[in-house]
């Protein structure tokens, strides 16, 4: 029989700067009476990038799904850190290290302080020669705005994206991309997005600063995407030599609304190879918003 519930969803900012900014997240704990109809319903009714669902696991200590309000994801970094590090303000994590299972198997968390930290794959490089004319045209810049000999790539850590890089913070805040365009390409390429990013910015303490695109999964720009950041710091560290093991990524500086976000990237190496990395930051408390559903009887899916 169909039965009315209330919904309580945690809004929480992952990767904040100062303990400003960051990357709303929709957070739901205790969803394992949720069906996969429910949680995109949820998703869509919050309406930001992201909602997390939290539930019990077998294999791991949380199993969390991700949803966008168009369709579910195998995973989703500011949703994974605003998570663990909501989990670990409120007690329910004591130990510096935790895991989460997903449909795309499961990842480690590690902790540090409030900080949250998840586990991505080492990276693999795709060249998009054939459509680099679209992809230029689709941000609206040239070859000439490109930095020299820093070549357009797909990077997969876990989740695809095509990493662009730009010679100025100036060139970077007057992008204004055609989503439509972008989103043929992220089909063709099976991508999330696309990561633009420069090198040339004022702040030392700062790796890169960086846009994000995936209008593919209804996201116009994003102001923190730690899926995204691992491919980049692993871009820096392989094609740019940048060689060195930990990496800041601000993101969010240049959107319509600006919120600055602050993503760090630990790169494990052995043999100077990159054989796996984390992606984490510190996640915000800001609000809750409580949802009426209809819950299905029997548990239905997608």
């Amino acid at each position: 029989m169909d039965k009315t519930k209330s919904i309580k969803v945690k809004i929480i900012n992952a990767f904040a700067a100062n303990d400003l900014g960051g990357n709303p997240a929709g957070v739901v704990l205790d969803a394992d009476h949720l069906s996969n109809v429910n949680k995109l319903e949820i998703a869509k009714k919050v309406g930001l990038s992201e909602t997390a669902f939290v539930s019990k696991s077998k294999t791991a200590d949380f199993k969390l799904d991700f949803f966008t309000p168009k369709k579910q994801i195998a995973h989703c970094g500011h949703a994974t850190v605003a998570t663990f590090s909501y989990l670990k303000q409120i007690g329910k994590l004591t130990k510096n290290e935790s895991s989460k299972e997903t449909i795309d198997g499961n990842r480690l968390i590690k902790l540090s302080g409030e900080l949250a930290f998840m586990e991505q794959s080492a990276p693999k490089y795709t060249t998009v020669k054939n459509h680099e004319k679209q992809i230029l045209k689709s941000l609206g810049i040239t070859n000439k705005q490109l930095i020299k000999n820093a070549p357009i790539r797909l990077v997969n850590t876990g989740n695809s994206f095509i990493i662009i890089p730009v010679k100025s913070s100036k060139i970077l805040a007057s992008i204004q991309p055609n989503h439509k365009l972008i989103n043929k390409i992220s089909e063709d390429l099976d991508l999330i997005g696309f990561y633009i990013f420069t090198n040339q910015i004022e702040n030392e303490s700062l790796d890169a600063t960086t846009r994000m695109f995936a209008p593919r999964y209804g996201i116009l720009e994003e102001s923190a995407t730690g899926m995204a950041a691992g491919p980049l710091a692993c871009y820096l560290y392989d094609i740019l030599n940048k060689k060195k093991n930990k990496f800041k990524i601000q993101q969010g500086k240049y959107m319509k609304k600006p919120s600055n976000s602050l993503i760090i990237v630990d790169l494990h190496l052995k043999n100077s190879k990159i054989k796996s990395l984390m992606a984490g930051g510190k996640g915000i408390l800001k609000g809750q918003k409580t949802l009426e559903i209809t819950l299905f009887n029997p548990v239905d899916n997608l």
